[in-house]
């Protein structure tokens, strides 16, 4: 199996790096990078071809260069019938764009996968919203400096919290509007449940933590569930879950193992 990225950041040069004992049946043939970015990349992964544009023959892209890419690269391959996953999740909060990526999938006879990401427990939520869901509520809570670079510090100094302290309250699209790179959570348990206006986010920036730490509770008609999951920071970037890359990696390797789980 030969695939394509769409950006190769922290995330990106991580799968890589894990790919060849995690996913061993794939390659990445190529990956779409600023043209800045190029000679470094090529220099560190002489193997992988560092373009600034999805080449034609490519056959399964991976998303993971942040929501301007679903609009640059992913809508146009599905259109021209390229499979995709995705892993920015979060820009499907914008008005319009997941009927973009439906559309440009039917047309061109093709499928976009949203993966899990940082976050577990969305086969069960999925399966729960098919009897009826009551209420989806998620605290997202982040060392105070992981949330450096975002509206918070418009309204807080990060630097000298010294207790947990909310930054955002309210809907999933919101949440996920102001804060696109920390919380494509909020956006991959609303559209596997009750929708990203009726999904309720609390986002909060604890000094006393080291982790990242996802919590939801989902009621319904099949009972309740809470899920909190205690994630480590990619080393490289301390907003994104170093889960993000194993969400990404497993369902690699599922698509080119014999036994998928």
């Amino acid at each position: 199996m030969n695939i394509t990225l769409i950006g190769c950041g922290a995330i990106g040069q991580s799968i890589l790096t894990r790919l060849p004992q995690s996913a061993p049946q794939v390659s990445v043939q190529s990956a779409i990078v600023l043209d800045e970015e190029r000679a470094a990349l090529r220099a560190r992964f002489p193997t992988v071809s560092f373009l600034t544009q999805v080449p034609s023959t490519a056959t399964f892209i991976l998303e993971c260069a942040g929501h301007a890419a679903l609009t640059a690269h992913v809508i146009p391959a599905l259109a021209r019938g390229v499979e995709c996953a995705v892993l920015s999740i979060g820009a499907l909060s914008t008005p319009g764009l997941p009927e973009a990526l439906a559309e440009a999938a039917q047309r061109g006879n093709t499928r976009v996968h949203l993966l899990s990401g940082a976050i577990g427990g969305i086969d069960a939520l999925a399966a729960a919203k098919l009897a009826g869901l009551d209420a989806v509520v998620y605290v997202g809570r982040k060392p105070s400096l992981g949330w450096k670079g975002t509206p918070a510090e418009a309204s807080f100094n990060l630097d000298t919290l010294t207790q947990p302290t909310t930054i955002f309250e309210g809907s999933a699209r919101d949440a996920a509007r102001l804060y696109p790179k920390n919380a494509n959570v909020a956006a991959t348990l609303s559209l596997a449940g009750l929708g990203l206006d009726a999904t309720q986010v609390k986002l909060i920036a604890d000094p006393t933590v080291t982790d990242n730490i996802h919590t939801y509770t989902a009621r319904g008609a099949f009972g309740e569930m809470t899920v909190t999951m205690q994630g480590k920071p990619l080393p490289d970037n301390p907003k994104t879950s170093a889960l993000t890359v194993l969400s990404a990696l497993r369902f690699l390797r599922n698509r080119s193992c014999e036994v998928a789980i």
